[in-house]
């Protein structure tokens, strides 16, 4: 329930709508049942504010929970006002932001509420892939509620007051609240990886949802998600090329430095955002082996390796970008696989998803590698091997199975063995590798690598790269549907 520090519903709607463009829908709706003394409850439009507005000129509809009626329940009625929100938003193209305040599944409805429920996942289920659909908890979110931001495409919590679960942490086996809060902000975006974006407030919450809708196309079909770039196209890049965050790479090459990051608390070595190119939403995956801090020094170091967290959180927004024509920029540094026991149970899975996403995409893809390209680990990351329309490579970049100095080992182990001196003969045969094999020449001059380019030219050359490819259809085998 909502507390004296948090907004109300309708304050949360006309702060996340442009002033005064909010129409409600619904406003005399209330509930139906007469059950256990319901009616001797009062039930405001039963629990739910529903209607439609602008945001920067797009419109959206919006449903936003009343905890002050019934602690925001979900009764019969409440999710009906919400699935008559969706189908409006099908019908005419539009996203759909659902600003969640609840106690759950209100009980004096019971079986009327539960059908209620199952109508409303098969809503969102129906407008997954044809509208975007943005979900933000400001307090609670639990049991069967859950599934609502999971069946949408973006979370947002605030930081203090909102609580996700299925379960509440008293009831897993072993736990209980003061081991492990699985429902908090930190547990639900860093670890479970099921919220993009946390704000301190709800009124940064509500900014960043606005900055996001900003960005996105409003249906599967629109094409004007396009803003005037006033920023030169041809400037170049100011960060290092010995710079391996890629999220700074990533802002440094937007248009205005603009970069929306996704799910940035979670599997940190992938990073996955929206930046602007030339006034184009353009969809960002990333190897990340660093991070640095707000003073431009690295804060840490990371292993530049493929985790089955990563591959999931790059799979699931690419499949995003392409289900609304958004291209996909990527920029490799992966040297093979996380190996550990834990991650030997999924990683294949997940890099499977993750192989799948890309070579099934037919949006525009543009890959960059920057750094180390080793392995099935790189094909996976949006290779020329599995449909990347352009490929460049930094002058440094390596392109292999593996280093060189490691194959020469392999290669050379007996000779290595018998000769008198080791570390020569591992150096002379590395540099012949190198060259041969692990060069981003010896790739560009098999074709896997269309050009090699200079870093502070990634700009210019991926703007000059989408922009060829606007025009871009590609078909895929008639089916109806893949099953990885």
């Amino acid at each position: 329930m909502s507390n004296s520090k948090q907004l109300s519903a309708r304050e949360r709607i006309n702060l996340v709508l442009d002033d005064n463009s909010f129409v409600e829908i619904g406003a005399f709706v209330h509930a139906r049942s007469t059950d256990f003394n319901m009616t001797n409850i009062e039930t405001p439009a039963d629990g739910v504010i529903t209607g439609y507005g602008i945001i920067d000129g797009n419109l959206v509809y919006v449903y936003s929970q009343d905890a002050s009626v019934m602690n925001g329940a979900v009764g019969e009625m409440h999710a009906k006002k919400i699935s008559k929100i969706y189908d409006l938003a099908l019908k005419v193209g539009a996203p759909v932001i659902g600003l969640v305040d609840c106690a759950g599944m209100r009980l004096q409805e019971a079986t009327d509420a539960l059908n209620a429920f199952g109508e409303l996942y098969f809503k969102q289920t129906m407008a997954s892939g044809v509208i975007p659909q943005i979900t933000a908890i400001f307090g609670t979110c639990g049991g069967g509620v859950a599934m609502i931001p999971a069946l949408t495409d973006f979370t947002f919590m605030t930081k203090e007051n909102s609580r996700l679960f299925v379960n509440t942490p008293n009831a897993l086996d072993g736990n209980e609240i003061s081991k492990c809060n699985t429902s908090t902000c930190d547990y639900q975006s860093a670890v479970a990886g099921t919220v993009d974006v946390v704000g301190e407030t709800d009124e940064e919450v509500l900014s960043k949802i606005r900055e996001l809708v900003s960005i996105l196309p409003a249906n599967n079909e629109d094409e004007s998600d396009y803003t005037e770039c006033m920023d030169d196209l041809n400037r170049e890049n100011a960060v290092l090329a010995s710079v391996k965050d890629t999220a700074y790479i990533l802002k440094d090459i937007s248009d205005g430095y603009m970069f929306f990051e996704c799910k940035a608390d979670y599997a940190k070595e992938m990073v996955t955002g929206f930046i602007r190119l030339n006034g184009m939403t353009v969809g960002a995956v990333a190897n990340r082996s660093e991070i640095l801090g707000e003073d431009g020094s690295v804060a840490a170091e990371l292993d530049g390796v493929l985790t089955t967290d990563g591959a999931k959180k790059a799979a699931e927004f690419v499949s995003f970008c392409d289900a609304f024509s958004i291209p996909v920029l990527t920029l490799v540094n992966v040297k093979g696989y996380k190996a550990t026991i834990e991650e030997e149970k999924t990683i294949a899975k997940a890099c499977a998803k993750l192989t799948y996403a890309f070579a099934n995409a037919t949006v525009p893809k543009v890959t960059v590698v920057i750094d180390k390209a080793y392995g099935s680990a790189y094909l996976a990351m949006n290779s020329r091997h599995i449909g990347a329309d352009v490929v460049y490579a930094y002058p440094d970049a390596e392109i292999g199975m593996m280093n060189a100095t490691s194959a020469v080992k392999i290669m050379y182990a007996d000779e290595i063995a018998a000769s008198g001196n080791g570390a020569a003969l591992i150096a002379e045969k590395a540099a012949e590798y190198e060259a041969l094999q692990t060069s981003p020449a010896s790739a560009a001059s098999r074709g896997y690598v269309d050009d090699i380019i200079e870093p502070a030219a990634t700009r210019k050359r991926v703007i000059a790269a989408f922009e060829m490819l606007y025009t871009k259809r590609e078909d895929r085998p008639d089916k109806k549907h893949g099953t990885i």
